[in-house]
């Protein structure tokens, strides 16, 4: 079982999840989170379930939330830099839970292959080609004027592949669906953290990704293949190159012209899949 007190003994970090909030149920940790935003909490607040009912993922989907099985976690943060750098956070934030992820199966004796274990852009943790985590990060303007950030993190731990409903089961997955390891939740949450707090730093200091673009494109499942881009209005093919400093995609389109392609409407998909 997961609770307070086991997390707690599995974090390394100076600041960040210092101050925990912790519950068997919720409906939403970014709920929790915002909460503690607006009543004033220092930068760093972590809310963790152990089961989460209304959880809410990008374009407005639901997380599939099992208990006893997933870590839902969510954490304030007040950083030092203008709201329109604020949206990189959120490729800080993957970066952060794929090394969590990696430190735990390394150290579990499991071999993760090249290409196993990647960042989909430009926030989705990916196992076997399946999907394991997702993040939403929420900027809300502060009483004082300033804003704070909300990043709400779903990973998809111990669950059975049995579980997942039929529709998502060729695309979701969990680190025991695609690895047979079992993981302990808070140790996975406290590697999580510790990587974050030293990312965020690089981050906040450069005031980019500059100083982390090469940790995340090694781990970019995309980079160097053909994938498929779709807005509102088209859909075209295009070679996925790397990240800007920004966060931003770069194609090549097959007459060899380059686009810088931003995270919002816009979805990257394989071109027979997901990935």
């Amino acid at each position: 079982m997961m609770n307070k007190d086991k997390i707690a003994v599995a974090l390394t970090t100076r600041w960040a999840a210092r101050e925990l909030d912790y519950r068997d149920v919720v409906d939403s940790t970014n709920d929790i989170a915002d909460d503690a935003g607006k009543s004033g909490k220092a930068s760093g607040f972590l809310a963790v379930a152990d089961k989460q009912e209304a959880g809410r993922g990008s374009r407005g989907r639901s997380w599939v939330s099992p208990s006893e099985s997933n870590i839902f976690m969510s954490i304030m943060l007040r950083p030092d830099i203008s709201m329109e750098n604020a949206p990189g956070l959120t490729l800080v934030m993957a970066l952060s839970v794929a090394e969590g992820i990696e430190d735990m199966l390394n150290d579990s004796g499991y071999e993760l292959k090249s290409g196993d274990l990647g960042i989909k852009w430009p926030n989705d943790i990916v196992l076997n080609k399946r999907k394991i985590c997702g993040i939403l990060t929420e900027l809300k303007p502060a009483a004082d004027g300033d804003y704070y950030v909300v990043i709400g993190i779903g990973i998809n731990v111990n669950q059975k592949a049995e579980d997942y409903p039929l529709e998502i089961r060729e695309t979701a997955g969990s680190v025991f669906s695609e690895t047979g390891v079992i993981t302990d939740r808070p140790r996975l949450i406290g590697r999580v953290m510790h990587h974050f707090e030293n990312n965020y730093e690089k981050y906040v200091e450069s005031k980019d990704l500059s100083m982390l673009k090469a940790d995340y494109e090694k781990r970019l499942i995309n980079i160097n293949k053909v994938v498929k881009i779709i807005d509102p209005d088209t859909e075209y093919e295009a070679t996925a190159l790397g990240i800007t400093k920004e966060g931003a995609l770069v194609v090549r389109k097959d007459d060899g012209s380059e686009e810088v392609i931003n995270a919002g409407e816009v979805s990257v998909r394989g071109l027979y899949g997901y990935v």
